[in-house]
């Protein structure tokens, strides 16, 4: 029947024609796999920045929150 090399010359063809059609999908997922590592590993290691202050109006707790809830009186 088949000897130990002709099962694996089979094996090796059978192996390319998948690569061939499922290669790039799996080269795909496994750069945007090693992307997404890379920026969790670089995100752990950076400290916390500082929150941002945005100056603006403050509004008291109980206050109409626009000019047009005080026109109207409701809020």
């Amino acid at each position: 029947m088949f000897g130990l090399s002709e099962l694996v010359i089979i094996l090796i063809v059978v192996i390319a024609v998948i690569a061939v059609k499922k290669g790039p999908e799996l080269v795909r997922s496994a750069g945007k796999s090693a992307r997404i590592l890379k920026a969790e590993a670089r995100a752990t290691q950076d400290p916390q920045p500082a929150p941002q202050v945005i100056p603006g109006e403050v509004v008291e707790p109980g206050e109409a929150a626009g000019p047009r809830s005080r026109e109207t009186g409701t809020a």
